[in-house]
């Protein structure tokens, strides 16, 4: 059977897939990675299913080996990697080797890095998933000595991929919540006219945010009556501070929500780094549907954007478009260089 050894991890690695929806009822939230789309872009660049697991790196990786040769993908926040003191390119597909010694080291940018594998991780489904979620007590971090089984592992690597904008901060599309009306409209127009930052604290189950402004508040006060709650609520605590919910929240909540992120704006909260500002813009309905029809389409279609790390020119059908040779010579260079010398 084939294995990664995990040697060394950090504080936080964890096998994550897209979660295990469908369980809110027994106190269970999706969970999953928190960037889906670095899920998406892993699966692309090794011609796999999305849903197979991978590994979640927050921070920062580890040392990983594995026992047969095996392809690898790094994904979602650069970190730098190594392969036995050689650089491995991330947002690539890459061979690994029986034995080989593959270092991940901290975040460039952004948070969570993934390391996905052909064939995928294939720990034992529970509840339908493999993803973990230490909340609801489903599997646990990764420790050094950990051994994971390995699915089969077939195909091509030295692929690459242009991953999406997302370890910026920038606008986050929001939509409002049931809560929304109990805010005043001046308190949301502060809340959109806002640069906010995620603070370092921040963890799976939410991401606080921090900014130069004074504390929202509702007209309810300080709660609300405890309802169901689910990944992208931004509620508003006692102290005003908003909190955006994320991949393993829990599944009731009583403080009021003054709007919702839309998933595909979700990974833009999880990976901004400590410097990154993010704005918050109400939308509708409507166009929150359409948004995500339309990224949903973009995840489908990711294996058209991928791309040889080094290109072969056998497959340049635009070869004679290359400026392959320039300069004019009298092809006397080389007598002139020695004369000179």
């Amino acid at each position: 059977m084939m294995e990664l050894i995990v040697h060394r991890g950090g504080p936080h690695l964890t096998v994550q897939d897209l979660g295990r929806p469908g369980f809110l009822a027994q106190g269970v939230s999706r969970g999953g990675a928190m960037d889906r789309l670095a899920l998406a872009e892993g699966a692309a660049l090794l011609g796999q299913s999305p849903h197979l697991g991978a590994i979640e790196m927050a921070g920062s990786g580890g040392v990983f080996e594995v026992t047969k040769d095996t392809r690898i993908a790094l994904t979602g926040a650069p970190m730098r990697a190594e392969m036995d003191g050689a650089a491995l390119a991330c947002n690539a597909s890459h061979l690994l080797p029986k034995g080989a010694r593959l270092g991940i080291g901290g975040a460039l940018a952004g948070t969570y890095g993934y390391l996905h594998f052909g064939g995928g991780v294939s720990t034992p489904l529970q509840l339908g998933a493999r993803a973990t979620h230490l909340a609801a007590g489903l599997c646990q971090t990764l420790d050094a000595g950990t051994r994971l089984p390995l699915g089969a592992n077939d195909g091509e690597t030295g692929f690459a991929i242009e991953p999406q904008d997302r370890l910026s901060g920038g606008t986050v599309r929001i939509v409002p919540s049931l809560q929304t009306d109990l805010f005043s409209r001046s308190e949301r127009v502060r809340f959109e006219a806002t640069a906010f930052r995620r603070d370092p604290r921040s963890n799976r189950m939410g991401a606080r945010l921090t900014s130069q402004s004074d504390g929202f508040s509702s007209a309810a006060g300080l709660s609300v009556l405890s309802e169901v709650i689910v990944p992208g609520d931004i509620q508003i605590t006692g102290d005003g501070t908003p909190f955006v919910l994320m991949a393993e929240c829990q599944t009731t909540g009583g403080y009021p929500r003054i709007g919702t992120v839309i998933p595909a704006d979700l990974p833009k909260v999880a990976q901004a780094g400590r410097d990154a500002e993010m704005r918050f813009k109400f939308i509708e309905i409507a166009e929150a549907v359409a948004i995500e029809r339309a990224e949903r389409k973009v995840m489908n279609a990711l294996s058209r954007h991928i791309r040889r790390l080094v290109r072969r020119p056998e497959e340049m059908r635009d070869l004679l478009a290359y400026q392959l040779i320039s300069g004019v010579t009298k092809g006397d260079d080389l007598e002139r260089l020695m004369t000179a010398n």
